[in-house]
């Protein structure tokens, strides 16, 4: 049978299913089908109009009985199509009016407002469309269940949160009967023009729950947990308005075929377990606000990253141990029951609280079956933990009155530090899983993780959308989690959000001081200024001054830094050297380290996590960098959101990523003499959001490529191609290497680019200039489920084993790609030809306040890939280092004079660390890591020049007040330091030509 009538109602537009529309109008007209497309968001949207073939006054008529709704007005719009499409319809009559807003009940279905029954209000709010189409299964589960948890619970229908009058309407009736929590149905933001929300009347969380698309199978089997539409309309969206992700509460399913209509029923299938685990998480947000406060119970959690003893309490920006310090003291003026720390770095490293196996055991129990098994047979008994001695787990924890401070265990294997402990897809080992079961035997009511970022978030289960065999939720249950996080990293808060249901508090990074030239540099610097004034006055001395200030950088060992050869001539030496001291005196680098609750913004952080933890919604915030221009995210304290995948990359940051990808290409140019033949750009997902992705707006633009964008919604929905007469270069073969996080967020750029190269293949009058005619697969990532690459902050052994190792770890974690309808396989060749044909590799930096010898993961992606190509037998592309923190003047760099700028600016600046050494164990911590940092570039990419090791041991190790400090503070660190050096010597990637230090490197040996 043929169809003579079709209605479509469209949620979002046109740019929503444009090839959709553009189809099914064709087939109407070929075979004189009455098509009718109609907005179904409550909106007019006259596009629609064009794609139809009946009369606008029919279509009118349609979209009245379709926004209406109900089971009489649905009769009533298909008599209409039935007469548009030449068929007999009788009259329909009956009550076709459901209002526009209004409450519910599961029963009796619209009702008046409900009045109060001594019980706290619950709000469940839901479209109006799932009770017009009789698709309320959700809903109704929801109310119920909360019902059964002592709620006095009703629902809220209305067409649209952002729809005219409903803000003032919902305002009304929250402020009349104040509810104890709100559980939202609906997707997208609700943020008015006036950065408002209708819910904004309201003390308590709004909680999101997902109505999934998706099939439970579908989503049962899935790693992601969730399409990246219903990602960017059930939680992305949301965030915007501060709501809490309690996570996916029903599926998409049919119901038995009728055989008269030969018709299956679409709706959404409310689940029972993921009912009831949002529900339970709604009530323990409602059982903190109803505690009083002096019978709060708290964990207060520090991570442990990366598992040294040294490093304990590590925290991006943040002096985690100091906040916790006064985060207890403000605790104690707020009434809750805690006593006063200090020295909690020494503390934690000597004290434990201690649970026994069997209790361990009896808990374990209750996770689900598929767990319990992963665990014994990764790990085997619990006994054989290293955190169990005596037959009791063993933590670095204390009591502080009724609530407790501890260090998050080791989730893997500290002692062998193999590519397995770093993929965070394997399974926890028995001491971390028995850490939070411990703490949710302990009648905790809510975890305060101080700082970002810990381990938890990253732990196996899907990306967003857990179920109750994902080991995150697994671990905490229920229990509110709270997480100052620093407001620059949307990825990494988002990952706490989305897996661990957070409020993440953002927090200041610390405040950025003004580099200068080092003293050791300063005759460098006065010759440079004689020469800018000698130039055309007096020709003979301007070529003394050439002399003087090539034998100045030469004995400092800048013209090694910047690869600047002996027989340069002066016209290329003398800027480059000139633009490198210029560069050392606009540097910027963080003073000290952060304190929650203290300093700039600290009220407002301070006030922020009273809120949390008194049960109260916490007010949203954008994250991004402060010091890049982004005025937006001040002041802090507020529940941190990112950025809709789907806008990225914005018309603004394509504009900057063409303006880096000129950058690189003139960098390129200056050091080769050529455009580069093949190029690796290293993305990361965190950077990709704060930036509205400027980085992959440079690769498309290297390639020849443009967005296309939906400029009514701001969406991306295709590219272009660029031709090489307008780009004015060949095309530049590139290959995305993609973090797991850009992974999970960004797949539909991901798919896009592979598109892009598909359709740059076929276009056979480029000739052999275009690389892409060679297809290939060009995104690479880790496989779904990893993060990171694989490699240890620091190996143990500097030798070309560990080296060898670590260039396969990068492979493996590289070798899953993308093809251009968004799958994603595994495909080791592919990434090995890739880097075999790949002659140059960019990184970019967007952040001011960090750089590249402040983290691991810079090492890891950055040195890693060199030590890749070692391993497949090949010399490796040339590295850069593209810095982006200043967008009206981007700067390549080679990785080596990167590393001279970082370490002469910052490392071994006095004003740095004395910053550091302001914040005691923190500090030390922060003094050791960058030298671990240096020595992982060294080992892995052999980019750290010897003189730069010899600055750094001066400054540190070489300096009796900074030595002093280490023994005191932090001796672990001290100690750490010691060796560190030590093997650099030993294993040749230092060879020092300072008597002094050789003398004290073979004493402390």
């Amino acid at each position: 049978m043929q169809a003579r009538g079709i209605l479509v109602r469209l949620i979002g537009g046109e740019s929503y299913w444009s090839y959709g529309l553009a189809a099914l109008q064709q087939l109407a007209k070929d075979r004189g089908i009455a098509l009718a497309v109609l907005p179904a968001d409550g909106r007019d949207d006259i596009r629609l109009d064009a794609y139809s073939t009946l009369p606008v006054s029919t279509l009118r008529r349609l979209k009245v009985l379709c926004d209406t709704g109900g089971p009489v007005a649905a009769q009533a719009a298909i008599a209409q199509l039935a007469l548009a499409s030449g068929l007999y319809a009788g009259p329909v009559t009956g009550e076709m009016n459901v209002p526009e807003m209004g409450f519910y009940d599961p029963v009796r279905g619209v009702i008046a407002p409900p009045p109060g029954e001594g019980k706290p209000f619950a709000l469940v709010t839901f479209y109006r469309s799932y009770l017009t189409a009789a698709d309320t299964g959700p809903v109704d589960a929801l109310i119920a269940a909360l019902r059964e948890k002592g709620f006095h619970a009703y629902g809220a229908f209305v067409t649209s949160l952002k729809a005219a009058g409903v803000a003032d309407w919902l305002r009304a009736h929250l402020a009349q009967n104040p509810p104890a929590a709100i559980v939202n149905a609906t997707a997208f933001s609700a943020m008015g023009d006036d950065g408002t929300t209708p819910f904004d009347a309201a003390q308590c969380p709004v909680f999101q729950v997902a109505l999934s698309s998706a099939r439970r199978e579908d989503w049962a089997e899935s790693l992601r947990g969730m399409s990246p539409g219903d990602l960017a309309m059930h939680v992305v969206l949301p965030e915007v308005d501060g709501r809490l992700f309690a996570g996916v509460v029903s599926f998409k399913s049919a119901a038995r075929r009728d055989p008269d209509l030969q018709f299956s029923h679409l709706a959404h299938r409310p689940d029972e377990e993921r009912m009831e685990a949002v529900i339970a998480r709604v009530a323990a947000w409602r059982k903190l606000a109803g505690t009083p406060v002096a019978e709060k119970r708290l964990a207060i959690v520090l991570s442990n990253y990366p598992g040294r003893p040294h490093q304990i309490a590590h925290a991006v920006g943040l002096d985690a141990l100091a906040s916790v310090e006064a985060l207890v003291t403000d605790l104690a003026e707020a009434g809750f029951d805690v006593a006063s720390v200090h020295a909690l770095g020494e503390m934690l490293l000597k004290q434990n609280l201690t649970w026994s196996v069997a209790d361990y055991r009896a808990a374990l129990a209750r996770l689900p079956q598929i767990l319990q098994d992963d665990l014994a047979q990764a790990w085997g008994a619990p006994d054989n933990d290293p955190n169990c001695r005596d037959g009791a787990f063993h933590f670095a924890a204390i009591p502080c009155g009724r609530s407790i401070i501890a260090v998050q265990p080791e989730r893997g294997d500290a002692t062998t530090r193999d590519a397995d402990y770093h993929d965070l897809a394997r399974t926890p080992r028995h001491g971390y899983v028995a850490f939070y079961l411990w703490l949710r035997a302990q009648g905790i009511d809510a975890v305060v993780h101080m700082g970002a970022h810990g381990t938890l978030e990253w732990l196996p289960g899907k990306s967003v959308a857990l179920s109750s065999a994902c080991w995150p939720e697994a671990l905490t249950g229920d229990l509110p989690v709270i997480y100052p996080f620093i407001v620059n990293d949307p990825g990494e808060a988002a990952q706490a959000k989305r897996r661990l249901g957070a409020v993440t508090i953002g927090h200041l990074p610390p405040a950025l001081e003004q580099s200068a030239v080092p003293e050791g540099l300063r005759r460098l610097e006065r010759l440079l200024d004689e020469y800018a004034t000698a130039d055309g006055l007096d020709p003979a001395r301007r070529q003394r001054l050439i002399a003087a200030i090539r034998d100045e950088a030469r004995a400092a060992g800048l013209e090694d830094d910047l690869g600047i050869d002996a027989s340069a001539a002066p016209a290329e030496a003398i800027p480059r050297i000139d633009r490198f001291v210029c560069d050392l005196k606009e540097s910027q680098f963080g003073d000290g380290l952060h304190v929650f609750g203290r300093g700039a913004c600290g009220t407002e952080e301070r006030d922020a996590l009273r809120a949390a933890l008194a049960g109260r919604c916490v007010a949203p915030g954008p994250s991004g960098s402060p010091y890049r221009g982004r005025q937006d995210v001040l002041p802090t304290g507020r529940n941190l959101f990112a950025v809709d995948p789907r806008a990225v990359p914005t018309p603004s940051a394509h504009a900057q990523g063409i303006k880096l990808a000129e950058e690189l290409l003139r960098r390129h140019l200056q050091d080769h003499g050529d455009w580069p033949k093949g190029l690796v750009v290293d993305l990361w997902g965190s950077a990709t959001m704060r930036t509205a992705g400027e980085e992959f707006a440079m690769a498309l633009h290297l390639a020849g490529l443009a967005p296309r964008w939906d400029h009514a919604s701001g969406r991306v929905t295709g590219y272009d191609i660029v031709a090489p007469a307008e780009l004015g270069r060949p095309r530049i073969d590139v290959t995305l290497r993609v973090s797991g996080l850009f992974r999970d967020v960004f797949a539909g750029l991901a798919q896009l680019f592979e598109a892009a190269s598909e359709a740059l293949a076929s276009r056979e009058e480029e000739g052999e200039e275009n690389p892409y005619r060679q297809r290939a697969s060009r995104v690479f990532a880790p496989r779904p489920g990893q993060y990171g690459v694989g490699l240890s902050a620091i190996p143990d052994a500097f030798t070309s084993e560990t080296r060898d190792a670590a260039g396969e770890a990068w492979l493996s974690a590289s070798s899953w790609a993308f093809s251009a309808d968004g799958a994603i396989k595994p495909d080791r060749a592919g990434i090995e030809q890739r880097l075999a044909s790949a002659d140059a590799f960019v990184h970019a930096q967007d952040l001011p306040e960090t750089d590249l010898l402040l983290a691991a993961d810079y090492a890891a992606h950055e040195a890693g890939i060199t030590a890749a190509a070692a391993h497949l037998g090949a010399s490796g592309p040339s590295l850069y280092h593209l810095d982006t923190t200043r967008p009206d003047a981007p700067h390549a760099r080679t990785l080596t004079e990167e590393i001279s700028r970082v370490v002469r600016a910052r490392a071994v600046n006095p004003a740095w660390i004395s910053g550091m050494m302001r914040h005691g164990f923190r500090g030390a911590a922060e003094i050791s890591a960058t030298l671990e940092h240096m020595a992982a570039f060294a080992h892995l990419a052999g980019a750290v020049p010897p003189h730069l090791f010899d600055l750094y041991y001066d400054a540190t190790l070489g300096d009796a007040d900074v030595r002093a400090f280490l023994a005191r503070e932090n001796p672990a660190a001290l100690a750490a330091m010691e060796t560190c050096f030590t093997r650099l010597h030993e294993a040749s990637l230092w060879r020092t030509r300072r008597n002094s230090i050789a003398a004290a490197l073979k004493e402390a040996s």
